[in-house]
């Protein structure tokens, strides 16, 4: 890719094990990405699907985690897709990059060589910034990235039931305070939920929610203990640091 130079940064992830360009100001990769990685279950072989993949930050820290799968990278915009191919090239990571609305119907998916019934496993970050609350950026790739109309969550979740194969895991991130339109979206052919409170500190309400849910899943669903991203003195957690440095995984990557 060229680029003017300072528009793009080279972030390092995963303790170093990932570099990622991305844009020095808009959409930029962080917590949330690699939090989503570390919580999305899969095996070699399995094909996997990061939905608004963005610069590639989540599906490539899967994929440098579990050798061997099938990886595609969906985003819509079409200078985000070319960073996250550059950014899989660059990381020796085998990775079909698809610029593509994920709110398409099944035939651009299909046209995409994304057919129904075909993924192990999808993950997603989707906007979620409730737009009625959220002043929305002046930059347009900040703010599709971050902002959700009423129907982003559940059309998403659709696309994803869709894609997977009976049995495949769908594993997303988003506001704590908007669990019950995720539980109402999912309410339709997934089962098997697992969630995961995510605080900033303990002494704060939820900020983040993580869930995993399975397509025609009909185990019981099962609430983890919150994740504190700092503790009682301010102090960044352990645990989250060694995850955020690939050192470990959480528990709804071990279903």
């Amino acid at each position: 890719m060229t680029e003017p130079p300072g528009e793009f940064t080279e972030d390092a992830f995963l303790g170093g094990q990932l570099r990622l360009r991305q844009p020095r100001s808009g959409h930029r990769a962080g917590h949330d990405a690699m939090l989503l990685a570390a919580a999305t279950a899969v095996q070699s072989g399995h094909r996997v699907v990061d939905f608004g993949a963005g610069v590639g930050a989540a599906g490539l820290a899967v994929a440098r985690r579990v050798a061997g799968i099938r990886l595609a990278l969906v985003e819509i915009d079409e200078m985000l897709a070319g960073l996250a191919r550059d950014n899989a090239s660059s990381n020796a990571i085998a990775a079909e990059i698809i610029v593509l609305d994920v709110t398409a119907g099944a035939d651009a998916f299909v046209a995409a060589g994304l057919p129904p019934d075909s993924a192990d496993a999808v993950l997603m970050n989707p906007p979620f910034n409730d737009p009625a609350r959220h002043r929305a950026s002046p930059e347009k790739t900040r703010e599709i990235a971050h902002v959700a109309t009423a129907e982003t969550l559940e059309s998403w979740i659709h696309a994803a039931r869709r894609m997977l194969k009976s049995g495949g895991a769908l594993t997303l991130i988003w506001r704590a305070d908007g669990l019950a339109e995720v539980l109402a979206a999912l309410d339709r052919g997934f089962g098997s939920l697992a969630i995961l409170p995510v605080h900033g500190d303990p002494a704060a309400p939820a900020i983040r929610v993580l869930v995993r849910a399975v397509k025609g899943g009909k185990a019981p669903t099962r609430i983890y203990a919150a994740l504190m991203l700092n503790n009682e003195s301010a102090a960044p957690n352990k645990q989250v640091q060694d995850i955020l440095a690939g050192k470990g995984v959480l528990p709804l990557a071990n279903p």
